[in-house]
């Protein structure tokens, strides 16, 4: 049998030890185990009949100190049943010292009543360790505690203050259901497997900082009743707290978690913070009962569903979280080298207190949110931006506006099988256009409402766009939004409008050189007759004569000028006041009524672009 589980050391330690196995030369203080008194030797080095005597005169709710012993599960079971108490058929046990002690091959304390204070720092657990359903009724410590194997806690009741700090779990740890009555300190705990703490209830203060969880985190369903501290916590798995309550926290965090964090279904009940560098944010169904913060670095967030009654802001860090000390946490394994934050779904929540900041929005699903015409977007919210055009073997075959869209839009061009738009995750149904309509309005509307008109264009161009191809409306009006986008983009593109007021301006000056302008300048003519002292004149004014010769014989600089003088006085709606043919006249009149329209798209697509 091993005599302890901790490493020779010259100082002997303060309390009556041993001290079997000393050895001058390698180790000369020997076993470290407190003395069972009122013997010389500690439990494990006790004859077998002093052993029996001395657990006989155990009853429960004796008082045990074996600091540094170390213990095999039969000798426990041993001890245990000694302090069986016989109402209840289960172990109860006054004040514990087990602090450095070893359990070489199991620790069974299911079920077991820790009537007074329990001291188990520094212990070394080499098998698993139970203490499922376990009752401790006043100080628990196990402080620096190793737990080899699997540790289970399970349905146990810590009614005083509890402290795990800098101990470590190489195996699963599990404290689902646990109620911590006072405060919860797990600050430096390294946990190398799976930790659960899932409908845990800490109704004090739950101290987590600096603590390393190397494999997944579950605190589902788990209540924090005080303050959530989880500082400088290090995930390198999924974090979980989906459905948890966080009734007073506020603060969660700063936390780095390579993996998700989740917070879907969960509740805050008053306002809090949450900062953390995480490669993912879920937080469906969360519910914030008051004001909320949440400053994030790396994170792809999803508030599917959010019910925030309160302003709830969104904001992307640029530099890395730090300490007290001013120490910036530790980030290098993230899987992304940006750490922008990214918004992957609206779809749900009501979006009247929401403000993002700096948040990317290119894939971001906002059909079915409510009030999308009440969010506020700060600083650099871009969504996903038109492909440039379309290439094939280096030729552009076509081209798109460049604007901001929708990711639904994306997804709906895509299916459409349109070359360089973003096609939508697998399972992912596509909304129509009939259905991305409202949404470009009401994004529109806050846009507007912000006073940002030059940003809110690109909106109003994404609605009269899902309108045109809206196959639900009516052609007549679909074939109207047509003319008006090859037109103007909607009063939008003034180059498209400039565009077609030059080539209306160069027909017309095409059509006056050749059929417009008379051949000659109509002279009046006048004739008179004088009878007795009256005196009659008449002036008539001869009908212009249409062009004669050949077509390029009239394309002489002189009727190029004549015509160019109609044609600007047409753009600004004024007659010229020549004399025209019949052609001239109508292509006159065709010209007054349609380049002013054409100049009057150009001008407002720049007002749209430069209105304060």
């Amino acid at each position: 049998m091993t005599t302890t589980g901790t490493p020779p050391s010259l100082s002997a330690p303060t309390w009556p030890y041993c001290a079997r196995g000393a050895d001058p030369t390698s180790d000369p203080v020997g076993c470290r185990g407190r003395q069972a008194e009122p013997y010389d030797a500690c439990l494990a080095h006790l004859t077998n009949a002093d052993r029996a005597t001395y657990l006989s005169a155990l009853a429960p709710g004796s008082d045990l100190d074996h600091r540094s012993t170390s213990i095999s599960q039969s000798l426990l079971q041993q001890l245990l049943d000694a302090l069986r108490d016989p109402t209840t058929g289960q172990p109860r046990l006054g004040n514990v010292r087990f602090s450095g002690a070893t359990f070489s091959d199991g620790a069974g304390f299911d079920e077991v009543t820790f009537s007074g204070d329990t001291v188990f720092s520094g212990a070394t657990f080499s098998a698993d360790a139970r203490f499922d359903e376990s009752m401790f009724s006043g100080y628990a410590a196990f402080s620096g505690a190793t737990f080899s194997a699997d540790a289970r806690f399970d349905r146990a009741t810590f009614a005083g203050d509890t402290v795990f700090s800098g101990a470590t779990f190489s195996d699963g740890a599990g404290f689902d259901e646990v109620t911590f009555s006072g405060y919860a300190g797990f600050d430096e705990v390294t946990f190398s497997a799976d930790a659960r703490f899932n409908r845990a209830t800490f109704s004090g203060v739950a101290g987590f900082d600096e603590a390393t969880f190397s494999a997944r985190a579950r605190f589902g369903g788990a209540t924090f009743c005080a303050r959530a501290g989880f500082d400088r916590a290090m995930f390198s798995a999924r974090a979980g707290f989906d459905g948890a309550t966080f009734e007073t926290a506020s603060q969660l965090g700063p936390l780095v978690c390579k993996g998700a964090l989740g917070l879907s279904g969960a509740r805050f009940g008053s306002p809090v913070t949450v900062e953390a560098a995480a490669t993912r944010l879920e937080c469906r169904r969360t519910r914030w009962d008051s004001t909320a913060a949440l400053r994030l670095r790396y994170a792809t967030v999803d508030l599917s569903d959010a019910v925030f009654e309160y302003p709830l802001s969104v904001t992307a860090r640029t530099a890395p979280f730090t300490d007290t000390a001013g120490t910036a946490l530790a980030e290098e394994d993230l899987v992304s080298s940006d750490p922008r934050v990214r918004m992957a779904s609206l779809r749900g929540a009501d979006a009247a207190h929401l403000v993002l900041h700096d948040v990317d929005l290119s894939a971001c699903l906002l059909s079915g949110t409510v009030h999308l015409d009440q969010l506020r977007l700060e600083g650099e919210c871009r969504l996903a931006p038109a492909p440039s055009g379309l290439r094939r073997h280096g030729v552009l075959l076509a081209r798109w506006t460049a604007r901001q869209t929708l990711a639904e839009e994306q997804h709906w061009r895509a299916a459409r099988r349109r070359s360089g738009w973003t096609a939508a995750p697998a399972g992912l149904e596509v909304v129509g256009p009939a259905g991305l309509a409202p949404v470009y309005r009401q994004l529109r509307k806050s846009f507007e409402d912000s006073k940002n008109e030059p940003d809110a264009a690109d909106f109003y161009y994404g609605e009269m766009e899902m309108r045109r191809h809206d196959h639900q409306r009516p052609g007549a009006e679909r074939a109207l939004l047509a003319l008006y986008w090859a037109m103007s983009g909607y009063g939008l593109r003034a180059s498209r409008a400039l565009g077609w007021l030059l080539g209306s301006m160069a027909a017309t000056v095409l059509v006056m050189m050749l059929w417009g302008l008379p051949a000659d300048d109509p002279k009046p003519a006048t004739t008179g007759r004088v009878t007795g002292q009256d005196i009659s004149l008449t002036t008539d004014r001869p009908d212009p004569l249409n062009p004669t010769g050949s077509l390029s014989s009239r394309l002489t600089s002189d009727r190029w000028e004549k015509s160019l003088r109609i044609v600007v006085n047409s753009v600004v709606f004024r007659s010229s006041g020549r004399d025209l043919t019949t052609v001239g006249t109508y292509t006159e009149m065709a010209s007054r009524l349609a380049e002013p329209v054409l100049l009057g798209l150009a001008v407002l697509a720049v007002r749209g672009r430069v209105k304060r």
